[in-house]
């Protein structure tokens, strides 16, 4: 338990005002050794995220912003929750039970992250808790039918756990009134060395993925599984990224990875997935989820924004993505798992993110 001066395990206060005039709140999850994540009523964004390094001295590992205005105008969807579908749907086009629906896209001529009016643009309903180990909230959101374009109303719940063991639980399930595509992610960024430590090209990433996703220009999955041995995709044993990425011409037409990795062992319940480790401060993050996939984004398009928190720049390559999810554009890829939710079915999925230093 806290005691003596430490902070108190929850705190909660304004932020700013929303564009529609309805107040935004930061609250603060604090666990017994000091640990401590900040996150928005806007988006879930997680505004940071300070962990431990190998001497115990605590940073902010994750890049963000200072103004509610700053992330209003975030085009890289830092921290936030992403939702109806995380990642790209071709053309922003699908069909349902033989029914055609058609979404205004937000990346050429493709749906990313459910749109302009996706999750992170939504304001969610907080409800803090504190437990025995943990401290936590429970984000609640109803999607009403034709939001974004989609059909059926979604009413979603997503519980943040923080533990006394410095895990980072997400908690996501929903339910619909008709049939309906949903993939719910968490776009939180690393920079394990601190937000604005430089570039994450000496991180060494270990990813449990024997097959990966091609894509074609427009970062769309071509719809093969392809093996990563061989490949600069093979992270099943530890890999520095900058120099995997440095193997440009299989990586064309991107410059670094914006890629879903087909996780091992299928969807057979929660199990280790990946493994990032900066060498300089000894920070380490294990990913543990439910989910079939992992997108790997190294950060290629970092460094548009004027600033960062305390008024730092971000770089290119100044922090990294590792998204679990279900794999891009499956509701037009019939051999991908199925991304569609029905009435009477519940939407499940947990991702624990547990951070150490060695």
């Amino acid at each position: 338990m806290l005691s003596g001066s430490a902070l108190p395990p929850l705190r909660v206060a304004p932020f700013g005002v929303a564009p529609d005039g309805r107040l935004v709140e930061m609250h603060t999850l604090v666990n017994a050794s000091g640990t401590e994540v900040c996150f928005l009523s806007l988006g879930g964004i997680i505004v940071s995220v300070k962990v431990p390094d190998r001497d115990g001295v605590h940073a902010d590992v994750t890049p963000g912003y200072d103004t509610l205005d700053d992330y209003l105008a975030d085009g890289d969807y830092f921290g936030a929750l992403i939702g109806r579908y995380a990642n790209r749907i071709a053309s922003g086009r699908f069909v349902v039970d033989g029914v055609a629906y058609h979404l205004a896209p937000n990346d050429g001529p493709n749906l990313l992250h459910g749109g302009a009016h996706g999750f992170h643009r939504a304001l969610w309903a907080v409800e803090p808790f504190a437990r025995e180990c943990s401290v936590g909230a429970l984000l609640t959101y109803t999607s009403r039918a034709g939001e974004g374009g989609f059909p059926g109303t979604l009413n979603v719940r997503v519980t943040y756990t923080l533990t006394d063991t410095n895990e980072l639980w997400f908690d996501y399930a929903a339910t619909t009134d008709a049939a309906t595509p949903i993939n719910l992610t968490q776009h939180l960024y690393f920079n394990l060395g601190g937000h604005a430590a430089g570039d994450i090209l000496d991180h060494q990433l270990t990813l449990f993925a024997s097959r990966y996703l091609p894509v074609n220009d427009e970062i769309i999955p071509t719809g093969e599984l392809r093996p990563v041995e061989g490949t600069p995709f093979d992270f099943r044993e530890p890999r520095t990224i900058g120099a995997e990425m440095r193997s440009r011409d299989a990586l064309l037409p991107i410059d670094g990875y914006d890629h879903s990795f087909v996780l091992d062992d299928g969807i057979a319940g929660s199990r280790l997935v990946a493994r990032l480790y900066e060498p300089g401060s000894g920070r380490q993050l294990e990913i543990e989820t439910t989910e079939p996939g992992l997108q790997l984004y190294s950060g290629d398009q970092l460094g548009r924004s004027s600033r960062g928190k305390n008024g730092q720049p971000y770089i290119r390559h100044g922090a990294l993505a590792l998204e679990t999810q279900h794999f891009p554009n499956s509701p037009n890829e019939p051999s991908f798992p199925s991304t569609i939710l029905r009435p009477g079915e519940e939407y499940s999925s947990r991702t624990v993110y547990r951070f150490g230093a060695r």
